[in-house]
């Protein structure tokens, strides 16, 4: 098959995925705990109408199904950035140590400046998620032999248990635990115009420098031995591929706190769909990472409503068994 025509497939399949993500958005705004029609949601988004139901979708829905929207983008190509540039199936931005990372350090940020503007919170944690990353990748690189897909698990497992205890510690001892709980719980209640105005900059500027580096990461995602040979600068890409995790870790814990496994599902899903070029994962991993948050968010919201199910447990009721599937498939190549 020519370039041509892979483009051409892959260019359909994304159309056929955009259509998928603009319905699931339709979907997550009509339904909730008020009752509203599509006609409510076309007058709060096209027109200057006012009344309660528009307030509702406009101040309230509007901005959290936004933010769940580049949440679930974001995390899905760090996931698939970390599987090509590590070569680990079970690569994950929940699983290996930088959600756990930025959590603690909002915790702290929450005890320690409790003054602080979004954007320090924001700022805390890209610090954070760095810290978790290294603190991963130094362990599970200690050992003679590399990066062991199975080493770097166990050691994301213990990093990660191990910033989870110094968040809950901080939370315990300053008494803010319910608002540490509330960001940790994995939702976008109480997303705000003036918290995404941050944060979709940052998230759309992370994505952007990953698209343009996903011809070296197919590379790398093959062997660094091929990189090199073709003429990449190896250790610079990968310098930049981890500051682009960690923005996009860090953004998404900043808005809508813990959140794994969807980092780890989505480019797996993806792959069978568009093969193994990341210049066709990243784009597909993006939308279809919206989508899936999307509806995640709407299950949440809609199961027991008007109460809220935590998101983060939604998907983690997937994310367990979808692992488990990739450990028994693939486990003889761990050790």
């Amino acid at each position: 098959m020519t370039n041509d025509n892979r483009r051409f497939r892959f260019g359909q399949k994304l159309v056929v995925m955009l259509v998928v993500l603009f319905a699931m958005f339709a979907v997550s705004m009509v339904l909730g705990a008020a009752n509203t029609t599509l006609w409510d949601v076309w007058l709060a988004l096209a027109t200057q109408a006012e009344g309660e139901k528009i307030s509702l979708l406009r101040e309230i829905r509007l901005p959290r199904e936004v933010s769940v929207l580049f949440v679930g983008a974001a995390l899905s190509v760090a996931g698939a950035i970390m599987q090509g540039m590590t070569r680990n199936p079970l690569a994950d931005p929940g699983l290996l140590g930088l959600t756990a990372g930025a959590n603690a350090a909002l915790a702290v940020t929450i005890a320690l400046l409790p003054s602080v503007n979004y954007l320090g919170t924001m700022i805390a944690c890209f610090i954070g998620a760095a810290v978790g990353a290294l603190l991963v990748f130094g362990m599970g690189s200690l050992k003679k032999g590399g990066f062991s897909p199975l080493r770097m698990v166990l050691a994301g497992a213990a990093v990660s248990a191990f910033l989870y205890a110094i968040a809950e510690g901080v939370a315990l001892h300053f008494k803010i635990s319910k608002d540490v709980s509330m960001w940790t719980a994995g939702g976008a209640i109480g997303a705000s115009w003036s918290q995404l105005q941050i944060i979709i900059p940052c998230i759309t500027v992370g994505m952007i420098i990953a698209l343009i580096l996903s011809r070296q990461l197919t590379m790398l995602s093959l062997s660094e031995e091929v990189a090199v040979g073709l003429g990449q600068k190896t250790m610079l890409v990968k310098t930049v591929l981890f500051l682009v995790i960690i923005l996009l870790a860090g953004a998404s814990v900043a808005l809508v706190g813990n959140m794994a496994f969807i980092g780890l599902m989505i480019p797996h899903l993806v792959r069978p769909l568009v093969g193994t070029d990341y210049r066709f994962i990243l784009p597909m991993s993006a939308v279809a990472g919206a989508a899936f948050m999307l509806l995640a968010d709407t299950l949440g919201r809609t199961i027991n409503a008007p109460y809220e199910t935590p998101v983060a447990a939604l998907v983690a009721m997937l994310g367990l068994p979808f692992f488990l599937l990739i450990v028994r498939k693939r486990g003889k190549s761990f050790l």
